[in-house]
């Protein structure tokens, strides 16, 4: 199977500086990720598209997201976006929206805390976003913390810290 994996920034991917206690997104932290996992059946191309905090994304940006995952759709037997939590659910519409007759999934994840840290739920919902764009139907869908939500329809609950069916 094939999947491509476009990194967008976001939480998942912030890393902590000491010197300056900054929080940010300096460069994509997927290739560690995917060296941790075995994937012997899995071939994973990796494209960064943006590379931004969610509450910074721009409809330009969105829209660089629609455009990378349209070129990627042939290319592809599925489609992962790792974003920011904060404004995936616009993405989700907007890939819901624009991509017509989809013939893969669109997977988008993200976490609520950085892969860095040590309590992060990162790996968790990489891994599952792998294995539900093995498992599920064409579409999009947000996969995070042992659930597959269709998109639209997947919304951010801030008080779970989860997303939640709208």
């Amino acid at each position: 199977m094939r999947v491509t994996v476009l990194t967008t920034g976001g939480m998942i991917e912030k890393m902590y500086k000491e010197r300056d206690g900054s929080l940010r997104n300096y460069h994509t932290i997927l290739p560690k990720m995917l060296d941790t996992f075995r994937l012997p059946d899995l071939e994973v191309m990796v494209e960064q598209v943006v590379f931004k905090d969610s509450l910074e994304m721009t409809e330009d940006d969105r829209l660089r997201i629609l455009k990378a995952t349209q070129r990627m759709l042939l290319q592809s037997d599925a489609v992962v976006i790792l974003r920011g939590t904060d404004t995936l659910e616009q993405t989700g519409k907007l890939l819901h929206r624009e991509l017509r007759n989809l013939q893969i999934p669109v997977v988008l994840t993200g976490a609520m805390r950085p892969y860095k840290f040590r309590d992060t739920n990162a790996l968790q919902n990489v891994t599952e976003a792998l294995l539900a764009a093995r498992l599920v139907s064409p579409g999009v869908y947000v996969v995070m913390h042992n659930r597959t939500l269709r998109s639209p329809g997947a919304t951010k609950d801030p008080e779970k810290l989860t997303f939640t069916k709208a």
